[in-house]
């Protein structure tokens, strides 16, 4: 008997368009149950912005796998591979800019991974994007993606609204 669910082949697989083989076994592993509930992933997002907010280095890649993947979408380093050119990152971060408020427009969570939208305030005491801070105080939108395994973040994907700090520091 042919149909879904029912070891037929050659369903399509939706990322890449080719079709492949596909028996009821993968299809199970498919939908297997999230690694971590919503509330755990909220409160790990939640510990890491509030470590990096506070200039904690340590503690915001705390929360980090080992071979985290952490890409600051238009960043000049690209995507960086590990919890230690994580911490280059959020060194370099907390030298230059001083979190004041945090606050969430929008947050969506799926089987391992959530989506945040925020409004971000801060103060660039050293530069942003290339630009002299010079003490400005600002306030732009960031949307991070969070994937996670075995209860750590396994990659966060950051976007800002580059022109908003352009503008504000110009």
């Amino acid at each position: 008997m042919k149909g879904p669910g029912r070891g037929d082949v050659g369903r399509t697989a939706l990322d890449t368009g080719v079709r492949i083989p596909y028996s009821d076994r993968q299809e199970t592993l498919l939908r297997r149950q999230p690694s971590m509930t919503h509330a755990e992933m909220n409160a790990l997002v939640e510990r890491h912005l509030k470590a990096e907010g506070a200039g904690d280095v340590e503690g915001a890649v705390s929360v980090y796998t080992d071979d985290v993947e952490h890409d600051d979408v238009g960043s000049p380093t690209g995507s960086l591979h590990g919890k230690d050119a994580a911490r280059g990152f959020y060194t370099y971060l907390t030298a230059n800019f001083r979190t004041e408020e945090e606050r969430p427009t929008h947050r969506y969570c799926a089987d391992d991974a959530m989506t945040l939208e925020q409004q971000m305030t801060g103060t660039v005491i050293g530069s942003l994007l290339g630009l002299p801070g010079n003490g400005r105080r600002i306030t732009f939108r960031m949307l991070h993606v969070f994937e996670f395994r075995d209860g750590l973040i396994s990659r966060e994907n950051v976007w800002l609204d580059g022109a908003a700090i352009q503008q504000q520091l110009a």
